[in-house]
């Protein structure tokens, strides 16, 4: 079986509720994922938008949040997970906002694609509040599995 990743906020490639965004509470969306493979040592999630700043001429990849050596038994993480309560071991790395907490969406032009993506490692990475290219080549070489969840948004969906 393939690993997978989802929320029960949104659906894949659907719209993201404006509770995880800029223009609401800016809280982490609720993600629940499985199947991760045997002999998984540690787990990495990065939220990122290749969008940015415009879908229709983008320039970079924005990122909103990383999260590493989250414990391979770890099966989901709740809403607003850096208040409710991250794994113990879990690091926070550093996003684009230069904040180790999450960072919703907040797309200055156009409905933006904002990839959620779970890396399932053979090993743990001894990085402090990592980067997010950092931790990418860190992790080369030790990536059992990965699952991809997107989201959508743009401001003023409700």
């Amino acid at each position: 079986m393939a690993m997978t990743l989802n929320s029960p906020a949104f659906k894949q490639n659907g719209h993201i509720p404006s509770k995880y965004t800029c223009e609401g509470d800016n809280v982490s969306p609720p993600l629940a994922w499985e199947d991760v493979p045997n002999g998984t040592k540690s787990l990495v999630l990065i939220i990122d938008d290749p969008d940015a700043p415009d879908p229709k001429a983008p320039k970079m990849v924005w990122v909103h949040w990383v999260v590493y050596n989250m414990p391979p038994n770890t099966k989901s993480l709740p809403e607003n997970a850096g208040k409710a309560g991250l794994p113990q071991g879990t690091v926070l790395g550093l996003n684009d906002f230069k904040k180790t907490e999450y960072g919703g969406p907040c797309p200055p032009v156009g409905r933006h694609r904002y990839f959620h993506k779970l890396y399932a490692l053979d090993d743990t990475l001894d990085l402090k509040n990592g980067t997010k290219s950092q931790i990418e080549r860190a992790m080369q070489g030790h990536v059992l599995a990965n699952a991809e969840f997107i989201g959508t948004y743009q401001k003023g969906d409700r």
